[in-house]
């Protein structure tokens, strides 16, 4: 789990101006996702007032502030920052007062502006720390994006997951991360998955070694972060075990709290595993869009039973 944003994170990644901010201020850290807007406490209540979240200024906020005499705005402000406060975001683009600078300094509370309106900064903040702060699991795989399906692979050591990732992306397809995916949920049915850092890019073939996916084969071989939409687990074929061969059987695993669907592949000499997974995702798609082979194959013999049963 990430414990913290740094403010500066926060700047580069929204492209936000910074209109007061020494080094020691944008390395403050950010530890939730939660954004105040001041109404009450811009009146002198801070009862319950959360100070330690980063407070976000739109034209309400601003027009009120506007009505009041110079000495009012200062001791607003120098309530409103405190030294957990990480940061004061203006959105609009609109323009602040003196007093707001001279708070913030007091403080060491960095001044962000923004041209966006207060509404969209608001969702594009939360979406961004959400992301960043959530509670992160690792699960054993190869994560790829098959044909912009996220696709986590799993299945025993020494099955051939890397491997087949590598033909996938031999194919065109992309890496998102090999070996230890870091997953976690973006909501109750959102499922992201990224590499750990030292991992990023890097793919291990057992005889070969570790190779840069990226370096090999280019940047379009590669991807930071995917909603993770289907799982295969490939297993070693046994002639004892019955497969679904009909796929009205769907499995599903919970990962991280969400349902995800899972497709069982039994690994034998002579299987194409790529090509395999391609028409697994391609499937799974067509599902999703009301496409179901299997129902149509039912329906069909469904109707051939009843034309042989009236002849």
């Amino acid at each position: 789990m990430t414990e913290f944003v740094k403010v500066s994170d926060l700047v580069k990644k929204l492209n936000l101006e910074v209109i007061y901010g020494e080094a020691s201020s944008l390395d403050k850290k950010i530890s939730t996702s939660d954004i105040s807007r001041p109404g009450l406490e811009l009146t002198g209540y801070f009862s319950y007032y959360s100070h330690d979240r980063i407070q976000l200024f739109g034209k309400k906020e601003m027009s009120f502030m506007e009505q009041m005499i110079p000495e009012e705005r200062l001791i607003i402000m120098r309530r409103l920052f405190q030294e957990d406060t990480p940061a004061m975001v203006i959105a609009r683009g609109l323009e602040f007062t003196p007093e707001v600078v001279d708070a913030a300094k007091e403080k060491n509370v960095p001044i962000l502006r923004s041209p966006i309106a207060t509404s969209r900064l608001s969702g594009e903040i939360s979406s961004y720390l959400d992301d960043r702060l959530a509670p992160r699991t690792s699960v054993h795989g190869v994560l790829m994006d098959v044909y912009g399906l996220g696709v986590l692979i799993q299945g025993d050591s020494g099955i051939g997951k890397s491997e087949t990732g590598l033909e996938l992306i031999k194919r065109g397809h992309r890496l998102i991360a090999d070996d230890r995916v870091d997953v976690y949920q973006k909501d109750e049915l959102t499922l992201m998955g990224e590499p750990p850092k030292i991992l990023e890019h890097l793919l291990e073939i057992r005889g070969v070694g570790i190779i840069d996916v990226m370096n090999l084969f280019g940047a379009s071989a590669v991807r930071g972060s995917m909603q993770v939409q289907l799982a295969i687990y490939l297993e070693q074929w046994s002639k004892e075990k019955k497969y679904d061969r009909l796929g009205n059987e769907p499995e599903i695993v919970h990962i991280a709290d969400v349902d995800v669907p899972q497709v069982r592949i039994p690994v034998k000499t002579g299987r194409n595993l790529s090509i395999i997974i391609e028409a697994a995702a391609m499937n799974y798609r067509a599902k999703s869009m009301g496409f179901d082979a299997t129902k149509t194959f039912e329906e069909r013999l469904s109707r051939l039973i009843i034309e042989n049963s009236e002849e």
